[in-house]
């Protein structure tokens, strides 16, 4: 894994979920792991990874990921042994 992604990884799993996650950030980190992310309706993507589905809104304006789409993304990790 790459340093830029590790560094991702550790930034999602930093013991307060953090507001300052970019969504390209981890995209990238999705895509490092095998994941497919396709575009849906609006803002919606899907990652497929894990043999599973996540859909995911894109955020904007900005491009940072809210605190409870960070806390979600850190437990889909956990639940398939992902951890920095």
């Amino acid at each position: 894994m790459k340093a830029k992604h590790r560094r991702t990884l550790e930034l999602i799993f930093s013991r307060l979920a953090p507001a300052g996650v970019k969504w390209s950030d981890a995209a990238a980190l999705f895509v490092e792991l095998g994941a497919e992310i396709t575009e849906r309706e609006g803002s919606r993507v899907a990652i497929f990874l894990f043999g599973q589905v996540k859909v995911m809104h894109r955020p904007h304006p900005s491009s940072d990921i809210d605190k409870g789409a960070v806390a979600s993304i850190r437990r889909w990790l956990e639940e398939n042994g992902v951890k920095p």
